[in-house]
């Protein structure tokens, strides 16, 4: 099961130095609920290399807002407590997440 981030824990997370991956996400959107399962299976798959996890957006909003998030799902991602230059907007598929997931562990 993914991570559940929060405008509490967020920022200690990424500060750990861990590489982390942000899912933003709402309930009422459809290509958020359809990439729910993926990111599930990643987190379950990456446990203990990668935290990934999600952020609705209509619970917290401190987060996306720094990050000027306009549109979900938003996947962000940072490691060694900074965010880097990968970023992926809308419905992806599980292949590109997992490429993307590499290119991280790899910087």
């Amino acid at each position: 099961m993914a991570f559940q981030f929060t405008d509490a824990n967020v920022e200690e997370i990424i500060a750990s130095g861990k590489p982390v991956i942000i899912d933003f996400w709402a309930t009422w959107c459809g290509p958020c609920m359809a990439m729910s399962p993926v990111v599930d299976e990643l987190a379950k798959e990456y446990d203990g290399k990668v935290v990934i996890g999600k952020y609705n957006v209509d619970e917290e909003s401190d987060l996306s807002s720094k990050y000027r998030i306009m549109s979900i799902p938003t996947f962000l991602f940072f490691k060694d407590g900074k965010k880097v230059d990968i970023r992926l907007a809308g419905s992806q598929p599980k292949a590109t997440l997992e490429a993307k997931i590499q290119e991280l562990l790899s910087l």
